[in-house]
């Protein structure tokens, strides 16, 4: 980029040929960060210094609504609406202690190692205390609309107890260990002193930002003794500007510079001209690209380098309390109630002025009717001298009493401070989130605040909050890489915003889990998604053990197939006992029926024998009679046969064999007529058995 100028003749003035002036890296960025800045001064300065008066209380003449009025009060509704609403931001992130989380997005079984960068930041993080940074970010929002940070590293010396073993086995304390370390911290940044290409609604999509602000001259020397920057006459800087939000502060004294901070694109010719070598990047045919560029006092080139950061990254984070919409610079609680803080303003002094006049009104004094050289004074016990009825000399106005309607309307004008702000009146507010509260009590309080500042949580959390975390993690393996090594794995870190959603959903799963059965397979799968979305430090540890504990041993599969194998046996044992338990079962019931069956047969064939029996002892010569005996007699043995073949394929035939059978009427009618002619035969001494 050059820059053309026309030069005239001082003998005729005739313009000369114009001479071409090839412009330097800090002229090109100057002119971005002053074209920024007059932006900046245009639209939103005066709006932002107001805004920091009214928080700060402090009264101007401008906020003179009337020329008569005497009172300078200025109603701390705003301020409270600023206190009450950070506080709840606040309490928000920082009320379940560890307000991010990381989670590994690789899918491996490795989690030692976010495990350790989770932990190792957040400890980092309060050795740079970044909470209380973070809260003077969310100040500045509430005040001015934007809170902005910058990503700064900072060179420290670590002391650790140097240690040593004594004879006892004990440690025992030698010295002190120094060593030096990065530390990432961050520097909230004001409104004032922050410049971006207004046409960028973030900061990533900007060709550049720049923090234009006054430092000590001494730092700025001692970093140029380290190397940091180069050694170089600086100068003083110029009176003609304004980048503090006080007046006082503004004034130049000869211990500060002016130092602008560039963090963007730059030409490329111009940086490889500076550097004075050609530039060795992947984009080797871009026009522009990333660097940093620092300048003393609008002129001095103190640094400029590409981009030194691993990930080509900015060191500024920054994010709007409310968003307007196609712009970067938003709207905060000071601007919501800013109407309404002036109308209590104005009302209360107006009150306060009638207030005073009514308990010291105004007098009128007729003049000629005083005493020559007496001066007017009204004062406790003061004597005044008068000629005639003093009540008709000395007159008090009457202003009346004030008005109750004008308490009513500052009630209104409270209230409507509080419903443009969103804020809560402290007197109603509960108590905070601690240790001893319990979990239902804590996830009640989170999910009020929530709902009440969601869009400004998201805000903050999306884009200030998780970038920072990102970039901090990004800076500690590239400056630190013995304490954060570097592997390859991706993270995702997420906020109490992330924590709280992931906690509401793990109370859901844990009440679906108690419905289901340890041996539910869907067990194991429902408790690792409960740890997973858990706030725990050893999360991953514990996943792993449940993915252990789910995973398929062969032994474990062996021994659960043997003694799956042996049940079967068993129970197919079983099963054939019970089945031959069955058919004896079976077996027996039908002997027990043809022994019961055979019973009448085998009392008649008893009946019989016992008749022969008395046939022979009554009449043994008698031929017809030893006819009809032996008919008896092969008839009792037909009889006894078919008995025996009863009872021992009775149970086989499952019923009664062909023959004679004692259940039917034919078969009894036949041996009861046997029978009795028997009886007849042996009674008459000599009876006929029918052949």
């Amino acid at each position: 980029m050059k820059l053309y100028t026309s030069l005239e003749s001082e003998d005729n003035n005739e313009s000369t040929q114009p001479i071409i002036i090839e412009q330097s890296l800090e002229d090109w960025v100057m002119t971005k960060v002053t074209d920024w800045g007059d932006y900046y001064e245009t639209n939103y300065a005066q709006k932002h210094e107001e805004y920091y008066r009214l928080w700060r209380g402090i009264w101007n003449a401008s906020d003179k609504t009337r020329q008569a009025e005497r009172s300078q009060i200025i109603a701390p509704a705003l301020q409270q609406a600023v206190e009450s609403n950070v506080a709840e931001i606040e309490e928000a992130t920082f009320g379940r202690g560890k307000y991010f989380d990381i989670k590994d997005n690789m899918g491996d079984s490795e989690t030692q190692d976010i495990m350790f960068l989770r932990n190792k930041l957040h400890e980092d993080f309060d050795t740079a205390k970044i909470r209380r940074d973070i809260s003077e970010c969310l100040i500045n929002s509430a005040v001015f609309g934007n809170g902005i940070g910058e990503i700064v590293l900072e060179e420290i010396n670590e002391m650790k107890p140097a240690t040593e073993q004594v004879m006892d086995g004990a440690m025992e304390a030698v010295g002190v260990n120094v060593s030096k370390r990065t530390l990432v911290r961050m520097r909230p940044v004001l409104p004032q002193n922050f410049r971006i290409d207004p046409v960028a609604t973030n900061i990533e999509e900007a060709l550049g930002v720049a923090i234009d602000e006054f430092v000590g001259t001494h730092i700025v020397e001692q970093l140029q003794e380290q190397g940091v920057y180069n050694d170089m006459y600086i100068g003083t800087a110029s009176e003609d500007f304004n980048i503090e939000p006080d007046s006082e502060l503004t004034v130049q004294q000869d211990d500060k510079t002016r130092l602008t901070k560039y963090y963007g694109l730059v030409p490329r010719h111009l940086l490889e001209k500076e550097l004075d070598y050609e530039l060795e990047d992947d984009d080797k045919e871009s026009y522009y690209i990333e660097a940093v560029v620092i300048v003393a006092n609008e002129a001095h080139l103190l640094k400029a380098e590409p981009s030194p950061y691993m990930m080509k990254d900015r060191p500024v984070v920054a994010f709007p309390w409310d968003v307007v919409p196609s712009r970067f610079w938003g709207r905060g609680v000071c601007e919501k109630g800013y109407n309404s803080q002036k109308a209590l303003d104005a009302e209360l002094r107006a009150r306060i002025d009638a207030l005073a006049l009514t308990v010291h009104p105004m007098l009128a004094m007729d003049a000629t009717r005083i005493p020559r050289g007496t001066k007017p004074e009204i004062r406790a016990g003061k004597l005044l001298l008068t000629n005639g009825d003093p009540r008709e000399i000395i007159n008090p106005f009457n202003f009346g009493n004030v008005s109750q309607i004008t308490f009513a309307q500052a009630s209104a004008l409270q209230s409507m401070v509080q419903q443009s702000t969103g804020a809560v009146d402290s007197s109603g507010v509960g108590g905070s989130i601690n240790g001893e509260a319990t979990a239902a009590g804590i996830s009640m309080s989170l999910g009020a605040i929530i709902k009440r500042h969601k869009r400004t949580l998201i805000n903050f959390q999306e884009s200030f909050l998780i970038p920072f975390v990102s970039k901090a993690a990004w800076r500690y393996m590239q400056y630190e890489p013995e304490l954060y090594p570097v592997s390859d794995y991706k993270f995702n870190a997420t906020s109490t915003l992330g924590i709280v959603a992931r906690e509401y959903e793990v109370s859901q799963l844990v009440q679906l889990l108690q419905t289901m059965g340890k041996d539910t397979p869907y067990y194991p799968i429902m408790l690792k998604s409960i740890v997973d979305n858990m706030n725990v430090s050893n999360r991953e540890e514990l996943i792993s053990l449940i993915d252990k504990a789910a995973e398929p041993n062969p032994e474990a599969q062996e021994a659960q197939q043997a003694a799956q194998q042996s049940e079967l046996a068993f129970q197919a044992s079983q099963t054939a006992a019970l089945t031959s338990q069955a058919q004896e079962s079976t077996a027996r019931a039908e002997k027990l029926k043809v022994e019961a069956q055979a019973i009448p047969l085998e009392m008649e064939i008893d009946r019989i024998k016992a008749i022969t029996t008395n046939i022979k002892e009554g009449d043994a010569d008698d031929r017809e009679f030893e006819r009809r005996l032996k008919v008896t007699d092969r008839m009792l043995k037909d009889k006894a046969m078919t008995l025996n073949q009863m009872k021992s394929q009775g149970a086989q035939q499952n019923g009664i064999p062909t023959g004679i059978n004692p259940s039917s009427g034919a078969d009894q009618q036949q041996l009861q007529r046997l029978a009795q002619q028997t009886n007849q035969a042996g009674g008459a001494g000599g009876g006929i058995i029918p052949s």
